[in-house]
């Protein structure tokens, strides 16, 4: 068997935009991707996937279970993000003839090992789902919903088997779906005939055959009746897996034309969410988080507008220092703050990885990131991570020349590697625990000496690029002069403490990006498609607003406080509702999954840390830069003495 995997070479990201619009509004055209006409007659071979479990969420190779293959198995190209999801795409038994139905053929037959057995009650336990591919459309379930009789809804593959209760009795039996019914979907094509394939749905059943005499490939099987269309549905005695046990395994392949276009065949995998729930909710959090982002733009407003006519209207010192508020604390406010180096390095990552996001939203929202590209959103933002590399070491460079440091290849060298190097640390692990299990999951070395060259060789040296340019451009002038003597800070009220007002300000970002987080953590933990990317954009661009408007006002009562130590606070204050996304990350693993196995949990939880740590860092910058730019406002629009 072939364990060989490749990253293909095609690791590239388009450099032209252009919008490819097809109704619908769910559709996938990809640019680029020319649907296949297939005449009657041609060949179809069905590809396999990795074996997935919403209950342990590690994925396996589907030629680790005792499956029937072909002489060769041979492994398609895979890129980037492929290899990093554990897709393991192979070639199949599965054979179809395009528009040419077949009753009953046989796979192969299998005689189970006690090891074999073994592993087959192994992934039944834990609800293991075979994924398969024909023309880059995984296969799906067809299934009523119990709530409405005529409404239908898809599986993403099918069960490996199930376990049932003897009739009478405790103990529970584990049958094998040993028979599939394939249904192949196609449209008409511009000619008679060729025709494109839409759909892709198979209907699993376990199946005890029979047959007299010896075997041989050529035998007839007596419980395939080809005269009775409905022969599997109604057997009663399905396939037991036990030691030593004989399973044959065939399967169906039924052709319907369908009036579905191929530019609009990817709308059944998308309709297997609740589109109402998911659109209703994230318009009502949009229209809460507006109307809440806009009053306090508008009291911050008419509030700044008064103080500064009233601090430009005072004619004498003694009047200016009767006064109190954010004006005494001038010659303070842009004093450079404990640990300046390490907040250069942490807004130098978050422009890095603001520009990552941004960058690949856009790619999302033109269709070049769809489902349909398999691998294709995490090969984009791994790429982009490193080419952001530039803007990182600018924009640190910067500030910290604002600073007066002068160590600049220093702070380089701690952006190069603090953020990915703690990230990369927790996936070593979190990729030696997958190794453990010998899942498909776990990243090669091939793949893994990959992303250490995006590191290393793309994202280290941009960011040497940027700083050097970032550290030659003249400083950033304070709009005011800052005082040699530190002021000394009045006591402040209970309210104004910073880990009340820090732990206050993450709630609003995080209220802003609650309802699409959820389906963000359903379509990544429970395997659903996730496609509403413009929504998602929507839901971004209010984040970024209430992250800045929330640390803007906090800010403001700090400095009329006299409290001019906001640096580190601007930046924490929005950051802290990374603190609230890993609590709910918590909530949804007790609530929403069905983990069972220490090692699943420890992936999830290790992932949820890497996420909430990036979402730390992207909202942190975020507000920092509100508020600097604030401050900077503020104090160049009163005259100061």
């Amino acid at each position: 068997m072939a364990t060989r995997r490749s990253v293909s070479a095609h690791l590239w990201i388009p450099v032209v935009f252009f919008l490819c619009i097809v109704g619908g509004g769910r559709s996938f055209y990809l640019p680029g991707v020319a649907p296949e006409d297939f005449e009657k007659g041609s060949v179809l071979m069905v590809k396999v996937n990795k074996l997935t479990s919403t209950k342990t969420q590690l994925p396996y190779s589907y030629y680790s279970l005792p499956y029937c293959s072909p002489e060769k198995i041979v492994d398609n190209t895979e890129n980037l993000g492929e290899v990093l999801r554990g897709d393991r795409i192979e070639n199949s038994v599965y054979v179809f003839n395009m528009r040419e139905p077949q009753s009953c053929k046989l796979a192969c037959r299998k005689v189970l090992t006690a090891k074999d057995a073994k592993h087959f009650k192994e992934k039944i336990d834990d609800e293991y789902h075979v994924n398969m591919i024909l023309d880059n459309l995984p296969v799906v379930v067809p299934l009523k919903r119990q709530d409405q009789e005529s409404a239908t809804f898809y599986q993403h593959g099918f069960l490996v088997g199930i376990k049932l209760h003897e009739r009478g009795s405790t103990e529970q039996k584990y049958y094998i779906h040993n028979h599939l019914h394939f249904t192949v979907k196609y449209h008409k094509g511009d000619s008679v005939d060729t025709a494109r394939i839409v759909g892709f749905e198979v209907r699993p059943y376990s199946v005890k055959h029979e047959y007299e005499g010896e075997w041989s490939e050529q035998i007839s099987l007596s419980t395939c009746n080809p005269h009775a269309q409905r022969f599997v549905a109604e057997a009663d005695a399905p396939q037991e897996i036990e030691e030593n046990k004989e399973i044959i395994f065939t399967y169906d392949v039924e052709f319907q034309e369908s009036p579905i276009k191929w530019a609009y065949r990817w709308d059944t995998y998308l309709l297997m969410n609740d589109d109402q729930i998911h659109w209703f909710s994230i318009v009502n959090s949009l229209m809460i988080v507006l109307f809440l982002s806009g009053m306090v733009a508008m009291i911050m407003l008419r509030t700044l507008y008064r103080d500064i006519s009233k601090y430009n209207q005072l004619e004498t010192q003694e009047e200016a220092q009767e006064e109190t508020g954010w004006k005494l604390v001038h010659g303070d406010v842009f004093r450079p703050p404990s640990n300046s180096d390490l907040l250069c390095v942490y807004v130098g990552t978050g422009v890095q990885f603001f520009g990552m996001v941004l960058v690949t939203m856009i790619f999302a929202m033109l269709g070049f990131l769809s489902p349909s590209n398999r691998g294709g959103l995490m090969t984009a933002m791994l790429l982009l991570w490193a080419f952001m590399g530039l803007f990182a070491g600018y924009s640190s460079a910067r500030l910290y020349k604002m600073f007066k440091g002068t160590e600049w290849k220093k702070v380089t060298l701690k952006t190069a590697f603090m953020f990915p190097g703690v990230v990369f640390s927790i996936f070593f692990v979190l990729n030696a625990l997958i190794w453990g299990e010998k899942s498909s999951g776990a990243v090669p070395f091939g793949t893994m000496f990959a992303l250490v060259f995006l590191w290393f060789g793309i994202s280290v040296p941009l960011l040497f690029v940027g700083s050097y340019v970032g550290f030659k451009k003249p400083a950033i002038e304070d709009p005011v002069k800052t005082n040699k003597i530190p002021r000394q800070i009045p006591e402040q009220a209970w309210y104004m403490n910073p880990t009340f007002s820090i732990l206050i300000g993450g709630i609003l970002p995080f209220g802003a990006v609650f309802i699409e987080l959820f389906f963000i953590l359903t379509s990544i933990w429970l395997h659903q498609f996730y496609y509403i990317f413009g929504f998602l954009f929507i839901v971004f661009l209010i984040l970024i607003v209430t992250c800045a408007e929330i640390t803007v006002v906090l800010c403001y009562f700090q400095l009329c406080s006299e409290d001019y130590l906001w640096w580190w606070r601007s930046y924490l204050t929005s950051g802290s509702s990374a603190l609230y996304l890993f609590l709910y990350a918590a909530f949804y693993f007790f609530t929403k999954l069905e983990i069972t196995k220490p090692v699943s949990g420890m992936l999830y939880f290790g992932y949820m840390l890497i996420a909430s740590y990036a979402f730390f860092v992207l909202t942190g910058t975020i507000g920092f830069y509100a508020c600097f730019w604030f401050t900077r406002l503020i104090y160049s629009s009163v005259k100061i003495d």
